[in-house]
């Protein structure tokens, strides 16, 4: 009898296995090659917008409604392409993190495997979304100097649950706004295959990260969960309110200090942004990582 008894720490070793073995299997059954799947050849058809145009930081305010259609359009394209830059960003940040994180791991676990499968997606994703940000028209976009210093830190300095947890903030908020893109028939239909394709491969990384970053959890002490979640939360203003270069609104031939003003205060764009969070603040909530100075952070960036 006791040469069958699992131990609990074994048993979750072996759940572990388990959900990194399927998610190699998925990943081996449905795969996209972003080179072959999307039509780079035909030019840019500017009758079709760039994102849905309820997701446009302009929707619904005065300026939008003095804008003429090809406006519109060009500014959810030019904003569709921040996105995109906002994307490659943070996707490098991660794979440097993974990396990291699995320098020392034995080759034959399958959660290794699994983190260098997930590698080769971003890496793939990073030149999907490269490319259809110069096939949109839009120029190389960037957060601010002082973001792009302070992403160099986090992704030297973040380990265990405050880096698997930012990458989630980051997948889940672009999941959302993309599944709405990609069934829009008003975008762009490249657009839409690249959207459709980040979201089906990226449901396997969230699914990673949520595994990841209860595991971690489960040796954090109090202090290391307060001061991981205020990490999390600085990571994920970050990655939101850079989002949506301030640039975009100039390249799309808009005055940008109204075009800024309209879109800081624009209701619209803030309730749908916490409406597309609500699964992820409950996942972090269940995780007991939003604390009172976490909080403060999600609200100033809208996601809560």
């Amino acid at each position: 009898m006791a040469s069958s008894t699992v131990r609990p720490e074994d048993r979750d070793r072996l759940d572990e296995h388990d959900v990194a073995r399927r998610l190699l299997a998925s990943s081996a059954r449905l795969s996209y090659d972003p080179a072959t799947e999307v039509d780079w050849d035909t030019p840019l058809d500017k009758d079709f917008h760039g994102a849905s145009p309820e997701w446009s930081t302009l929707y619904g305010t005065a300026y939008w409604n003095e804008l003429t259609d090809a406006q519109r359009k060009e500014l959810t394209r030019q904003e569709a392409a921040s996105v995109a830059a906002t994307g490659i960003w943070f996707e490098m940040i991660l794979q440097q993190m993974v990396l990291r994180d699995i320098y020392t791991t034995d080759a034959t676990d399958p959660r290794f495997q699994w983190a260098l499968t997930e590698i080769a997606d971003e890496c793939r994703h990073s030149i999907m979304f490269a490319r259809g940000a110069a096939k949109l028209g839009a120029p190389a976009y960037r957060p601010r100097r002082a973001v792009v210093e302070l992403g160099r830190a986090f992704k030297t300095l973040a380990f265990g649950e405050a880096a698997y947890a930012a990458i989630l903030v980051a997948e889940e908020v672009l999941d959302v706004m993309q599944r709405d893109w990609m069934r829009d028939e008003r975008v762009a239909p490249f657009v839409r295959t690249i959207n459709n394709i980040h979201v089906v491969e990226e449901s396997r990384h969230m699914k990673f990260a949520r595994d990841e970053t209860r595991r971690r959890l489960r040796s954090a002490g109090p202090v290391r969960r307060q001061l991981n979640a205020f990490v999390i939360a600085v990571a994920s203003y970050f990655i939101v309110t850079s989002m949506v270069n301030r640039e975009v609104y100039a390249n799309a031939g808009l005055d940008t200090r109204r075009a800024l003003a309209e879109a800081g205060a624009n209701e619209h764009h803030k309730s749908l942004m916490r409406s597309s969070c609500s699964g992820l603040m409950e996942f972090l909530a269940s995780a007991r990582l939003l604390t009172r100075p976490a909080l403060a952070l999600y609200k100033r960036a809208n996601l809560i």
